[in-house]
């Protein structure tokens, strides 16, 4: 007998950390015993495995089964550890089978009758085997055959297999022709339902450019206006005007939504299309399912990462959900500190949020009267907190659309075209380092030049709206996005001027 060691990970937050698997048996009354900071689904391990051996055609050892889960003061969670575990009760049995699975990497939930069942952060598994410099990593068919869609080359061979049986007899010839090739994905194939398009949005000319400008600089939008006048439609077409993911974008959304187990049928993850993250939470949602659960998955502001996060009814949710998603907004990740462990995601989203100006929605309607008394009103609007509406870069009062508008044929202009500008604008934003909307207040003074006019324009507009020194800041990166949007170094008059007329949320709730 000899004590096996199997090279596997276990999922913290979206990043895989390596665990040694080490087996060992004992001449005791057989059973088996896993230690080393195992969670449930860790422990629940010891029958599934067994089952797995048996009905997989190999006998499991008559003997006390030690299996210690390394390191011991890291909390183990999740099914991925059954196959590196099963294959270590085998390598204790047979030492050239212990051998040969040295220097492989090993994760996989096992069904009773040894079925290799797809597993959560397969992507980070891998990054880890290949930080870890190992030979190669087995998995589960379906997660080895998404792995090799979504990247263009294998810095380590992936092997996938779709039961134990296969696994041992692929391990013994040597993994050698038995590598899952590499498919070319390309990310700019539309999903095979329909396509929305900002070509379809009649009217409303304000909100489109505010849209734009928007998704040019990366900026929070808030929409406010009655039922009806394209709130939730402007703001699910917002992906499709912003640039399509590059490499790096895709796989950072592709680790989030693999360590939450979204796999769609075909075992892609919904990363793995060309559009960006579109996510809208009902308004029920708690605060858990807002930024991530007791089990720390991911939530959906880091399920919107690198996308679209939608709060349409904004004043619906609750209030300390709102509150908690405003360190984000600005950070670009959450950090969960539960029972369970410390971990960290990413949350770096676009926000839209949409809000009707009273609580029948008809304030201000042109042929629609508001039946709602000034106190309730105020109650409505007090729902969103001052901190919450300050961190909105831009605001937006939508009217209904006139029926000239909604009955003209003139064609609107399409996602497409649209989208060619936020690229352009974008790409001066990457000569500078980032995204107009992620400057510090330091680095606004360092790359925003004002004109003569815009100096003294802002200068007047601050001292009659008492900004703070967040809304100053605000105010600049949408001027210094719409000065990009027209291919200008310097913010002019007119970049500033516009920019100033989506501050009007200081007359909805003061800074």
């Amino acid at each position: 007998m000899t004590i096996a060691t199997i090279q596997s990970f276990t999922l913290s937050g979206v990043d895989a950390v390596p665990v040694r698997v080490e087996v060992d048996t004992l001449r005791r009354l057989p059973a088996i015993q896993i230690v080393g900071m195992a969670a449930s689904s860790v422990r629940e391990a010891a029958e599934r495995v067994r089952s797995a051996v048996a009905a997989s055609g190999y006998e499991w050892p008559r003997l006390r089964v030690i299996v210690n889960l390394s390191p011991a003061d890291l909390r183990k969670d999740g099914p991925a550890l059954d196959l590196p575990i099963a294959m270590g009760v085998l390598a204790t049995m047979d030492e050239s089978f212990a051998a040969m699975t040295t220097g492989y990497a090993f994760a996989g939930e096992l069904a009773l009758d040894g079925t290799l069942r797809p597993i959560r952060g397969c992507l980070a598994m891998y990054e880890a085997a290949v930080a870890a410099e190992c030979k190669g990593i087995v998995l589960p068919e379906q997660n080895a055959m998404w792995l090799a869609g979504t990247m263009k080359h294998h810095a380590i061979p992936i092997f996938g297999a779709l039961n134990l049986t296969e696994v041992i007899e692929k391990m013994n010839q040597g993994f050698t022709n038995y590598m899952v090739p590499c498919q070319s994905v390309s990310r700019d194939v539309a999903p095979p339902l329909f396509v929305l398009d900002m070509s379809e949005v009649h009217g409303q000319y304000l909100a489109r450019r505010a849209l734009e400008i928007a998704a040019a600089g990366g900026h929070h939008l808030m929409l406010m206006g009655p039922p009806g006048c394209s709130k939730t439609m402007l703001a699910s077409r917002l992906p499709t005007i912003l640039p399509t993911m590059t490499d790096y974008e895709a796989r950072s959304v592709a680790r989030v939504h693999d360590a939450a187990g979204l796999l769609d049928t075909r075992g892609y993850p919904a990363a793995g299309e060309a559009r960006r993250p579109f996510r809208a939470p009902h308004y029920s949602i708690s605060a858990a399912g807002m930024m991530g659960g007791a089990l720390l998955r991911p939530g959906e502001v880091s399920l919107a990462h690198n996308g679209v996060l939608f709060l349409d009814e904004l004043p619906e949710f609750q209030r300390m959900t709102l509150e908690l998603i405003r360190d984000p907004m600005e950070t670009g990740k959450v950090v969960l500190s539960r029972a369970l462990g410390i971990v960290t995601f990413p949350a770096r989203f676009q926000l839209v949020a949409a809000a009707n100006p009273c609580p029948c929605g008809f304030r201000g309607h042109d042929r629609r009267p508001c039946g709602c008394s000034e106190e309730a009103v105020a109650r409505y609007l007090d729902r969103m907190s001052g901190p919450l509406l300050s961190r909105m870069d831009m605001t937006v009062e939508l009217k209904p659309v006139n029926v000239d508008d909604l009955t003209s044929n003139t064609p609107m202009e399409s996602s497409a075209a649209i989208r060619a500008r936020v690229a352009a604008a974008r790409h001066k934003q990457a000569r500078r380092g980032q995204l107009n909307a992620q400057l510090t207040g330091g680095q606004v003074r360092d790359v925003i030049a004002l004109g003569d006019g815009a100096q003294r324009m802002l200068r007047s507009y601050v001292s009659m709206f008492a900004l703070s020194g967040a809304a100053h800041t605000r105010l600049l990166r949408v001027a210094r996005t719409i000065a990009d949007l027209d291919n200008d170094s310097i913010v002019q008059v007119t970049h500033l001027a516009e920019a100033m007329q989506y501050r009007m949320s200081d007359a909805v709730k003061g800074e």
